[in-house]
C-alpha cells in the first residue's frame, strides 16, 4: 500500500508529482468558522518556493496556492479544504539521461523495486517539490493553533554551526539561509557557493521551536507528542534524523543534569529551570517551548560523477543534470515549521476531544 495521508483528527493528504501539471493537499477535520483566504497562506509558500536566491534551485515557480473547497465567504466550513499549486516551470527533458540509470542516494532504485517502474522526472513523489503542499496545509493548521508561535531556522550547514551566543531571531528572515547568526550566514554563503560550483551539495540541521503551547497536549504511549513530531519530520524527503529537546546529547548527561527541575512560580504556575526534554514529558506538552531538530542529508542530485547501475543491472556512472538545491535543508526550513503546525493542531483537537 501507499500512504499519502498524515494526522488523526486533523488529517491531510498530499497529491501530485514534481513534473505533473499540479500538486496539492486535501485537509480534513479543520473546525468551521475560522477566517481563511489565499492571502494568508501565500507568505508561507513564498518562504519555501524555489529560485529566491542563487543558493537554491533555479527552478522558477510562483507557487501560487488556490483554495478549491472548504471555505465560504472567507470562513472554513468544516468540510475538506482542497489546496492546489500549479507546476509552471518543469523541464522534464533534463532527466532523459537518467531514465535507465539509478541516482545513488535518491529513491529511484527503491521505487522501481516496489512498483516495477518509476517517474524519473525529478523523482515524482520522492521530489522535494511534494513539500509545497505540506506548507500550504501547514498554513491552515496555524489558524487552528492561534496563539502558538512557531520559529524554524537552520542551526548547522555543512558541519558549521551557529554561535548560540549570537542568536538573533530578527535575522532569520533577513538572509537566504534562515540563519539567526549573521557571521554564520556569511560563512554559509561561501560554503554553498563552493559546493554549487563544484557540482556537489551539503547537508543541514533545522531547529524548530514552538512557544505558547499549553500543558496537556499530546497523549501517552502511542500518540505521544514526541512520536508524532518524529514521524512528521521523518516523512519529509531528505530527512535522516530527528531530535526532541537535547536529543542524543541527553544520553551523555547525568540524571541530575538532565532533570528539568521545577519550582513554584507566579500566580500558582509551575516554572521549569531548564528544558532538556524539549517541552514534553510522557508524550504530553509541559507548557515549555517544544523544541525539535531535523537533519537533512546533502542533496542526492549532483553533477559529480557517481558509480551506479542501470535498470538492466549494468555498471554505469551518473551525473544528474537539471536545477537542484545545493543544500535542500535551506528550503526544508519552512517545511519543518509546517509539519510542526500540523502536528500541534492535530494534538490540540485530540486533547479537546477527550478533555474538553
Amino acid at each position: 500500500m501507499s500512504f499519502n495521508s498524515f494526522g488523526r483528527l486533523l488529517r491531510f493528504s498530499t497529491w501530485g508529482e514534481s513534473h505533473g501539471p499540479a500538486l496539492g493537499a486535501v485537509l480534513d477535520g479543520c473546525p468551521p468558522g475560522i477566517a481563511l483566504d489565499e492571502e494568508f497562506i501565500q507568505p508561507f509558500m513564498d518562504a519555501r518556493k524555489p529560485g529566491t536566491s542563487r543558493y537554491t534551485t533555479q527552478r522558477k515557480e510562483a507557487d501560487l496556492v488556490r483554495i478549491m473547497s472548504g471555505v465560504f465567504e472567507g470562513k472554513t466550513t468544516g468540510t475538506p479544504i482542497s489546496l492546489i499549486i500549479e507546476n509552471t516551470d518543469q523541464r522534464s527533458k533534463d532527466y532523459s539521461d537518467i531514465a535507465q540509470k539509478y541516482r545513488p542516494g535518491h529513491a529511484d532504485y527503491a521505487y522501481d523495486q516496489k512498483y516495477g517502474f518509476r517517474d524519473y522526472r525529478g523523482g515524482g513523489r520522492s521530489s522535494a517539490r511534494e513539500t509545497a503542499a505540506r506548507v500550504a496545509a501547514g498554513a491552515v493548521a496555524r489558524k487552528i493553533i492561534d496563539g502558538v508561535t512557531i520559529t524554524a531556522y537552520v542551526c548547522e550547514l555543512g558541519g558549521d554551526s551557529i554561535d548560540r551566543a549570537k542568536f538573533d531571531a530578527g535575522l532569520i528572515d533577513q538572509n537566504p539561509f534562515f540563519c539567526p547568526d549573521a557571521a554564520a550566514a556569511e560563512r554559509w554563503a561561501e560554503k554553498v557557493d563552493a559546493a554549487r560550483k563544484a557540482g556537489s551539495s551539503l547537508g543541514a540541521i533545522v531547529e524548530c521551536v514552538a512557544t505558547g503551547v499549553p500543558a496537556g497536549w499530546g497523549a501517552p504511549v502511542y500518540a505521544k507528542m514526541d512520536s508524532e513530531l518524529a514521524a512528521a519530520m521523518m516523512s519529509i524527503n531528505a530527512t535522516k534524523g530527528v531530535e526532541i529537546g537535547d536529543g542524543f546529547a541527553a544520553a551523555r548527561l547525568s540524571g541530575e543534569d538532565n532533570a528539568d527541575a521545577m519550582r513554584p512560580g507566579a500566580d500558582g504556575k509551575t516554572e521549569f529551570m531548564t528544558n532538556h526534554a524539549g517541552g514534553t514529558a510522557g508524550g504530553i506538552s509541559t507548557g515549555q517551548p517544544i523544541v525539535c531538530r531535523v537533519a537533512f542529508k546533502p542533496t542526492s542530485s549532483i553533477l559529480t560523477p557517481v558509480d551506479t547501475v542501470t535498470r538492466d543491472g549494468e555498471a554505469a556512472q551518473i551525473v544528474t543534470k537539471g536545477r537542484h538545491d545545493p543544500c535542500v535543508g535551506i528550503r526544508g526550513t519552512p517545511v519543518v515549521a509546517a509539519m510542526m503546525a500540523l502536528v500541534l493542531a492535530d494534538q490540540k483537537l485530540l486533547h479537546q476531544g477527550q478533555c474538553g
